[in-house]
Order: C-alpha cells, then sequence, then structure tokens
C-alpha cells in the first residue's frame, strides 16, 4: 500500500468512526427533542447515515482497507461538548435550539472531512472513490441545510420566546427587571 493510499485509509477510518460515534448520540440525544419537525430530521438523518456507514466500507474495501478500532477524537471532543451543554436542559424549545446547535457542529466537521477525502481522491486519481465520497457529502451538506432552515424557521424564535416568557410574565406581576 502506498502513502497516499494508507494516508486515506486513516483519514476514512477516522471518518468511520465520526459516523459511528455521531448516530450513537444522535440517536441518544434526539429522545428529548420536542419539536417534531427536527424529529423526523433526526430520524432521516439517522437512516441516512446508516448508508453513509456503509458506504464508508465500501471505500475502505477498495482501498484495501477496514475500519478497525480508530476512535476520531474529534468527533469525541464535539460530542462531548454537547453533552455537556444538554445534560441539565429540560426537553423544550431550548433544548432543541442546543441539539440543533449541536448537530450543525457535527455536520460542519463531517462536510469539512468528506469535502476533504473527496477531493484527495479524485486528486490521486480515485474517481470512482472520489464520487463515492462527493454522495456523502451531498448528503452532510443538505442536512446542514435542513437544519439551518428549521432553525430560522421554528426553532430559534420558539427557544427565544420560551426564554423570555418568564421575563415577561415577571413584568405583568408587577415585578422589576434586572439590569444587565
Amino acid at each position: 500500500m502506498d502513502e497516499i493510499t494508507k494516508l486515506m485509509v486513516e483519514q476514512l477510518r477516522d471518518a468511520y468512526s465520526a459516523e459511528k460515534q455521531g448516530l450513537r448520540s444522535m440517536s441518544r440525544l434526539g429522545k428529548k427533542a420536542s419539536a417534531q419537525s427536527l424529529k423526523d430530521a433526526l430520524q432521516t438523518h439517522a437512516e441516512e447515515t446508516e448508508g453513509q456507514v456503509e458506504r464508508l466500507e465500501k471505500a475502505l474495501e477498495m482501498l484495501g482497507g477496514k475500519a478497525g478500532r480508530k476512535v476520531c477524537e474529534a468527533m469525541r471532543g464535539i460530542l462531548e461538548e454537547a453533552q455537556h451543554e444538554l445534560e441539565d436542559q429540560e426537553k423544550g424549545p431550548v433544548y432543541d435550539m442546543l441539539l440543533t446547535a449541536a448537530i450543525q457542529k457535527v455536520e460542519h466537521y463531517e462536510i469539512a472531512a468528506y469535502g476533504t477525502l473527496a477531493t484527495l481522491a479524485k486528486s490521486a486519481g480515485q474517481t470512482e472513490l472520489g464520487e463515492l465520497l462527493g454522495q456523502t457529502l451531498a448528503e452532510e451538506k443538505k442536512t446542514d441545510e435542513l437544519l439551518t432552515q428549521l432553525a430560522e424557521r421554528e426553532i430559534n424564535t420558539a427557544a427565544i420566546e420560551s426564554m423570555q416568557a418568564p421575563e415577561a410574565a415577571n413584568d405583568r406581576r408587577g415585578g422589576s427587571k434586572k439590569s444587565a
């Protein structure tokens, strides 16, 4: 195996680990989502991710590699941060907003990884591999765009309204506003 192939195998193994970690966390963290549109998006992307994992297995086979036990430390860090941000949140609009943001961070990492891998594969003359990875890149971009639309249309507005509601109720009762 030449050096560029070894490098691509290692990067593919890293992406494989990232996808598997993301899939487990998305399932766990998504259980508390309250917005049906967010639940639906997570379910759709979970199904897509299973196909992405299969695609990565195929990509590794194409290069003579296997998934192995590599752990994507970057994804581990992104998911640990998400867990910390979400662990004390109650189910509701603020949780949905933070979950959406966390998933978009995951998607942005994956977009960077697949974009780099697809370009490298094509540059190395591995056109079929580049196209295979390009399919996953397109799916990750589509998911990111969907999450942005959900955030803009409903998730962020609902979270902001829920955070302002206690303040507005306090104002109606004659409470004083705290100055910042």
